[in-house]
């Protein structure tokens, strides 16, 4: 298993790797498990998110992307003018800004996970016409 850090969250990336241990066939039984676990997941979260979301297209997108535009520019345009007083940051002026920063972070993270739906099949797009 490996994964990555990003600056709000770590992704994990599961590879079948059989146990050295395993003959061929018992590898194959759990891969066939692993398979049937991955589809069940898979279904469960096309019915869910399908139902829940409907289907998506390229205007949810852009609203989402200039939304969290938006939260950036807020977010960095707050660091800025306070990077402009000569006094350090005060409490409530530090809990503005990392509010500021989890609005953008939290948006970015919902526009990825609203791309992967559509890359994973969970989530039907339809094309700008």
């Amino acid at each position: 298993m490996s994964s990555i850090v990003t600056a709000s969250r770590r992704a994990t990336q599961d590879h079948f790797e059989p146990e050295a241990a395993l003959d061929p066939q018992e590898q194959r039984k759990l891969r066939g498990h692993l398979d049937q676990i991955d589809y069940t997941t898979f279904a469960a979260n096309q019915a869910v998110i399908g139902k829940s979301l409907g289907q998506t297209d390229l205007e949810k997108f852009e609203r989402l992307a200039i939304r969290a535009a938006h939260a950036r520019a807020e977010w960095v345009a707050a660091a800025l003018e306070l990077s402009e007083k000569p006094h350090s940051l005060t409490a409530e002026e530090t809990a503005r800004l990392a509010a500021l920063r989890t609005a953008y972070d939290e948006l970015t993270e919902a526009y990825e996970a609203l791309r992967r739906m559509v890359e994973r099949g969970y989530l039907s797009y339809a094309p700008k016409k």
